[in-house]
């Protein structure tokens, strides 16, 4: 006869969670491919074939095998494995409509504390859905829902980086009513009111300490039953059974007192959770990972009553040894039936002793006063005794039946087994008692007494200074209670701190104010501070800043701690192309081609080292194999666009920043490169409109003030254009750039000395630069210096032999009075 359908299908589970948890995908995918088989209208079978596939990359096979459960929102786990499928395969919309007919299994759920080494929940909880759901509307388009969704996520779990991360990242493009063109402000955060203590965790920390130091119950790890006999774990014995009640089996973890239930009565809360239903109408707990997923009739079978603890081994005097007699057993007939009836001192209850004249001895029993003891002949013989508790169990029936004796065979056996045992205590009580004047123990008169007036019993049988010693350890257990909570809530708001000087790091890190992103950053402890995400981080800021040397030695540290790393390596390979490093870079090239060669980061560092070798078209192609690889990968196609620019293919570059702005509205490179080509074009408006868009988003980068100021000093507005530049020099005081275009911004308003102290600080920042000298030179010629004039002319053409032309007409234009152009040299 083949096995039971649900007992197969348990074991199947248990065998496709135990290789999923080990990594082992192909044998789980196969394993759950025999699942599917046996259970193909089943929605937990569904579950995880579809699972397997997604954790293979198979998106479109785990869509098709999670849709008919997942899309209707019968099944949590359905809806969130076709979710994530519908978000790599770009359909967000199908995504959104499953977990939202789905809400009702994960709405208000919150299992963040109810994971550790021996527990775990295979469905996810509202903080997991919610982040999902943000990345869904994010890659829908829909920036406010997704927002929403976010926020609703770390309103649950402040420890769930991934929404806050995205969050920072996600903009806001509203578009305003007049002629600006659009915002792209970021969420607003505040991450105080994020990675803090609630008062929800401060309650739970209060309740979870008074529960604590009245429970004497041992962790709640150490009750877990251990396999069965065939080395699985079933129903019975599964510690992830949902038998096990809620409030003992969330370990003894910190997190497992802040997620809403009550740890003192564990049975009410695991009611109000409610489970997952099950494809067949029932419902189960998500915590069985090898049990009765699915409503598995091996959950419902009766257990049979655990058995009493094993005593230590004794050497218990036998019934021979005790001078009493074993009575032979005799068949039972109608005539011993009949004269058995007659006695009723051993078929009638015996009557209850007064307290005057019988106490109870430490076995349990009653023992005799001396008054009983007297008058032995009052009791009747054990074997009489032995004799009718048998016939009180056996009766003659002609509907009896062979179970029914091996039953109470066994209840027998039972019975002989406790008498057995308690043979030692019962002789040491006797003897008691006839020392104190009691009579002697009658072993008939043994019955089960309840647990609570055993230990009261014991209480008072055991010495005082015993009695005393467990008194005291009362407050010593208090304070070890007291002591662990405070190490727990220690921890707890260490971490909250710890998130929160990462996460207000990369908040400022996302909005660029880069002077704040390094005081968090740098605020971190070593340990924290030397990871290589933290590192990286510091770099970007560095770049960020334009301080190109500091970080390409931040990002050489990260080389050198991961040399597998690739994120964030296409920063680090503009920074190398920056610093002309060509050697640096062809081997950060090869190097990530070798860790991954289907990563984009590893074609951008290959496009970089060809760019900066002037061989675009190597460069572009290069780009366009990063982009194919990462449709979302911005930078690629920013990149991709510079090239396009170098060789004058303005439209083709129009098209690489486009593209660059759909995968990232908040790419400020993309809405940077639109203007340069609309100003190459001669369109300054619209370029003036793009550059202003870019800035709105990196408002601290100087470079960007200065593209709007020449976009207003070629439309003839040089007033609009020198507020720009001296932004750009409060900005960055260093930027030799917006000091050149501050400084002859005054020369062409005629405001001499102003100009003249601009140039001064230049040449200080720039002193080998020709341009520098070239404009002091004409400078001076219009204060009417000649002889400074001279002089700077003549150190601009020392450093600049090539525009020794230029230089020479200014220097034989002395004598002119008329100002002459000043377009020779545009930039430093």
């Amino acid at each position: 006869m083949p096995p039971s359908s649900p007992h197969v299908a348990t074991q199947l589970r248990q065998l496709v969670y135990y290789h999923l948890d080990n990594d082992l995908i192909h044998n789980a995918l196969f394993i759950a491919g025999r699942l599917h088989g046996q259970e193909p209208r089943s929605a937990d079978a569904a579950h995880l074939f579809a699972l397997c596939h997604l954790r293979l990359g198979n998106l479109k096979a785990a869509h098709d095998y999670s849709r008919e459960k997942g899309y209707r929102g019968h099944h949590l786990g359905c809806a969130y494995v076709f979710a994530q499928a519908c978000l790599g395969l770009q359909r967000c919309a199908e995504g959104i409509t499953a977990l939202d007919r789905a809400r009702g299994f994960w709405g208000g759920r919150n299992h963040w504390n109810k994971h550790s080494e021996v527990v775990r929940r295979h469905v996810p909880d509202a903080a997991a859905v919610n982040c999902l759901l943000g990345k869904l509307w994010r890659a829908h388009g829909d920036v406010t829902k997704a927002i929403a969704c976010y926020t609703e996520a770390l309103k649950l779990n402040p420890f769930m980086w991934d929404a806050f991360i995205d969050l920072c990242d996600t903009g806001m493009t509203n578009v305003k009513g007049n002629e600006q063109g659009l915002i792209f402000l970021g969420a607003v955060i505040r991450t105080s009111n994020i990675f803090k203590m609630t008062p929800e965790m401060s309650a739970f920390l209060s309740a979870t300490s008074l529960n604590m130091m009245a429970s004497d119950s041992p962790p709640a790890h150490s009750n877990l039953a251990p396999p069965g006999p065939n080395g699985f774990f079933t129903p019975g014995n599964d510690p992830f059974n949902s038998s096990i009640p809620t409030g003992t089996r969330n370990g003894g973890g910190l997190f497992s007192k802040f997620n809403g239930f009550n740890v003192t009565n564990g049975n009410a809360a695991h009611a109000v959770d409610a489970e997952t239903p099950a494809a067949g109408g029932g419902s189960y707990d998500e915590d069985v990972m090898m049990g009765e997923a699915g409503g598995s009739g091996l959950g419902r079978a009766t257990t049979e009553p655990p058995h009493a603890p094993v005593r230590r081994s004794r050497q218990a005097p036998t019934l021979t040894d005790s001078g009493v007699d074993v009575p032979k057993m005799k068949s039972i007939t109608t005539r011993s039936r009949i004269r058995s009836g007659t006695d009723t001192s051993g078929n009638e209850e015996p009557s209850k002793p007064s307290t005057t004249a019988q106490k109870r001895t430490v076995s349990g029993n009653m023992a005799q006063s001396s008054t009983a003891s007297a008058a032995p002949t009052s009791q009747p013989r054990r074997s009489h005794r032995l004799m009718q508790s048998v016939q009180d169990h056996i009766r003659p029936s002609s509907s009896r039946t062979m179970s029914s004796a091996r039953d109470v065979e066994a209840k027998e056996r039972e019975k002989r087994e406790m008498r057995r045992a308690r043979l030692p205590t019962a002789a040491r009580s006797s003897k008691t008692s006839v020392n104190s004047g009691v009579g002697r123990v009658i072993s008939g008169n043994r019955k089960p007494i309840d647990a609570s007036d055993r230990e009261r019993e014991l209480k008072e049988s055991r010495p005082a200074s015993v009695t005393a010693g467990v008194a005291s350890k009362a407050p010593e257990k208090e304070t070890q209670a007291l002591q662990e909570l405070a190490k727990e809530k220690e921890a707890l708001q260490w971490l909250l701190e710890l998130f929160g000087k990462l996460g207000s790091g990369y908040y400022h890190l996302s909005r660029y104010s880069l002077l704040a992103a390094f005081n968090e950053f740098m605020a971190l402890s070593a340990p924290q501070r030397d990871t290589p995400w933290v590192l990286a981080q510091i770099g970007k800021a560095w770049f960020e800043r334009g301080q190109y040397a500091e970080a390409a030695d931040v990002f050489e540290k990260v080389k050198q701690m991961v040399p597998s790393r690739l994120e964030d390596m296409e920063i680090y390979s503009t920074v190398l192309w920056h610093l002309k490093r060509e050697t640096e870079l062809a081997y950060l090239a090869h190097e990530l081609i070798e860790a991954d060669r289907l990563s984009p980061q590893a074609w951008c560092a290959i496009g970089n080292s060809f760019s900066l070798q002037r061989e675009h078209d190597h460069a572009i192609k290069c780009f366009k194999r990063a982009t194919q690889l990462d449709p979302k990968f911005a930078y690629a196609f920013t990149l991709q666009g510079h090239e396009h620019v170098a060789n004058e293919e303005f439209d083709k570059a129009l098209l690489a920043y486009r593209c660059a702005i759909s995968a990232d509205h908040r790419h400020y490179n993309g809405w940077y490169g639109l203007g340069r080509v609309y100003d190459k074009m001669g369109k300054y408006e619209i370029a003036e409109k793009h550059f202003k868009n870019a800035a709105q988003i990196n408002p601290t980068n100087a470079v960007l003030i200065v593209c709007i100021g020449m976009v207003l000093e070629k439309t003839r507005k040089p007033q609009a254009a020198l507020r720009q530049y001296s932004i750009a020099c409060e900005l960055d005081p260093k930027s030799a750039l917006a000091r050149f275009k501050k400084a002859r911004a005054l020369m062409n308003l005629r405001q001499h000395r102003e100009a003249l102290a601009e140039f001064e600080v230049l040449k200080e920042l720039a002193p080998d630069e020709a341009n520098v000298h070239f404009m002091l030179g004409r400078l001076h010629k219009m204060m009417g210096d000649k002889t400074n004039a001279i002089r700077h002319f003549t150190v601009a053409l020392n450093l600049d032999p090539k525009a020794s032309q230029f230089i020479k007409e200014a220097m034989e234009s002395l004598e002119d009075d008329e100002d002459e152009d000043d377009d020779e040299y545009d930039e430093i």
